[in-house]
């Protein structure tokens, strides 16, 4: 682990000395975890050469080398000096996530003669990951299937979708899934993933997900709401994978009875959409040019007015994956970014049917020197839930 953690400080240091910052300052749970491999209160300050200092409030009891106890962000200064570190004239802070009073606050503790944002810098290197980091993905991603596999002892006739996702995150914890998962982007909430049935799966949310849901209260209005499992509709799961630290994301769609044939239909589209982005990605690939690739396809099979929702449609079709949920690259049509050995991202075609709901498949893969490596495998046809 300690290796890995020099890899990680070495490329976040390697961006930051490209653009001329001296240290940067983090403090929020994702970034702290990705330098330190551990969640703490307090920051870390990484300089653009040498090794961290991590400056603790809590827990009480560390005894790691780089570990100095502060009461508050003004010991600081006085604590860089002692380990031979000069202040910082360009100080990058997490501007894309700190309040406002403490990035004030942090500013005048450190007086740098200039700040700086490192949050976007933070994403842009979390998103090659190092073989350490893959390897947990394919931890995660086997317990994913496993759980997976056990979706249909969830159901019982007459089941609301609240009620499988309730006897679904049993099993899923029962297999060592840490419960909360991260998400970036503010006011973005939800607990476990979301299980989307029926005319549920059309209903819009204010959240940056690929499809929405009315949830059970106003309060957290996103994913299943009480909607019976009926037949001739379909539920979509899309619980998250987070076995380790490292998220893996995936969708399977399964049939109550049967469903109309477009529900068949745009299912094996989504399947189509995989299969055909699967065959083009390589390393150098646009994006965007896999987003375009996804919708063109949706129309050509006449499903575009269903493609990633109906009264609200989302304008990506996948997203990547790591300590949070919502990683870069995006694939998005308005994407500047390509794909890159070792990034690990998400792709989620998906349809949703009036009056049945949602279909489609979702995977996460590994960007590889030569394409994609598929890391979530189980079963992706439009499941029977009952016969």
């Amino acid at each position: 682990m300690l290796s890995d953690l020099s890899l990680r400080w070495n490329k976040t240091q390697e961006q930051m000395r490209k653009i001329g910052a001296d240290a940067c300052l983090v403090t929020s749970n994702t970034n702290l975890y990705y330098l330190t491999g551990m969640v703490i209160n307090g920051y870390v300050y990484l300089p653009a050469e040498g090794e961290p200092l991590y400056f603790v409030r809590r827990p009480a009891g560390l005894e790691a080398p780089k570990v100095r106890y502060i009461r508050k962000p003004e010991d600081i200064p006085a604590l860089l000096k002692e380990n031979g570190l000069n202040l910082p004239r360009l100080l990058l802070l997490e501007g894309d996530q700190l309040p406002y009073n403490e990035h004030v606050r942090l500013q005048a503790a450190l007086n740098p003669q200039q700040t700086g944002n490192v949050t976007s810098l933070m994403r842009q290197v979390r998103s090659i990951k190092t073989e350490w980091e893959i390897n947990q993905f394919r931890i995660s991603a086997q317990k994913h299937a496993e759980a997976y596999s056990r979706i249909k002892e969830c159901y019982t006739p007459g089941i609301t979708d609240v009620e499988l996702q309730i006897n679904l995150e049993y099993v899923i914890r029962s297999l060592g899934s840490i419960g909360y998962f991260r998400g970036f982007g503010h006011n973005m909430e939800i607990y476990m993933g979301s299980v989307l049935t029926g005319e549920n799966a059309g209903a819009a949310s204010p959240f940056d997900f690929a499809l929405g849901g009315a949830g059970i209260h106003p309060s957290v209005p996103v994913g299943a709401n009480g909607s019976p499992l009926k037949e001739g509709t379909t539920v979509m799961v899309d619980m998250a994978g987070n076995f380790t630290a490292y998220l893996t994301d995936m969708t399977r769609t399964f049939a109550i009875g049967n469903v109309p044939d477009i529900a068949h239909k745009a299912h094996q589209v989504s399947i189509d959409i995989q299969d055909e982005i699967m065959r083009i990605s390589k390393p150098g690939v646009a994006c965007a040019d896999l987003y375009n690739v996804a919708l063109e396809m949706a129309n050509a099979a006449q499903l575009g007015q269903y493609f990633m929702g109906t009264t609200q449609q989302a304008k990506f079709v996948g997203h990547g994956v790591g300590i949070e949920i919502n990683e870069l690259p995006v694939l998005t049509g308005r994407s500047k970014e390509t794909l890159h050995p070792n990034m690990v991202l998400a792709l989620e075609p998906k349809f949703v049917i009036p009056n049945v709901g949602a279909v489609g498949i979702e995977n996460t893969f590994l960007v590889t020197a030569t394409g994609l490596e598929k890391l979530t495998l189980f079963e992706e046809g439009l499941i029977p839930i009952i016969s």
